[in-house]
């Protein structure tokens, strides 16, 4: 049963985190460009919108140490994905100490599946 509380404790925790980082960044955002004009959606480019540093995990890292506010928020999207594959994870663990091997298997391929997706 102490699994059971540590897999909730987890979740709750992980998007506790992840809150808060994207609210960081958030509150970054507001600080550097709150008083910002509107700027024109009626062209949008997803190349200009989407540079690599701020969809590769090195340009995230870098942009933290600069405090900026995009890859805060990233960050805290990265932290909330993370959330449920512990969970699956501390799932599996738990499955293989109570000798469960169905749900481990089951949980297993459920995790594999997840992480091929993530590199894929």
């Amino acid at each position: 049963m102490k699994i059971q509380i540590l897999i909730s404790k987890t979740l709750r925790i992980g998007v506790s985190i992840a809150c808060v980082i994207a609210a960081v960044g958030g509150i970054i955002y507001l600080v550097s460009h709150g008083g910002d004009p509107m700027p024109d959606y009626t062209h949008f480019s997803y190349a200009e919108a989407h540079p690599a540093e701020y969809t590769t995990l090195g340009g995230i890292f870098a942009g933290l140490g600069r405090m900026d506010a995009r890859s805060w928020i990233q960050l805290g999207v990265i932290a909330l994905i993370l959330t449920p594959i512990l969970r699956v994870l501390l799932s599996l663990v738990d499955f293989l100490k109570e000798r469960d091997w169905l749900y481990a298997a089951i949980t297993s391929i459920v995790l594999a599946v997840i992480i091929g997706n993530s590199l894929a």
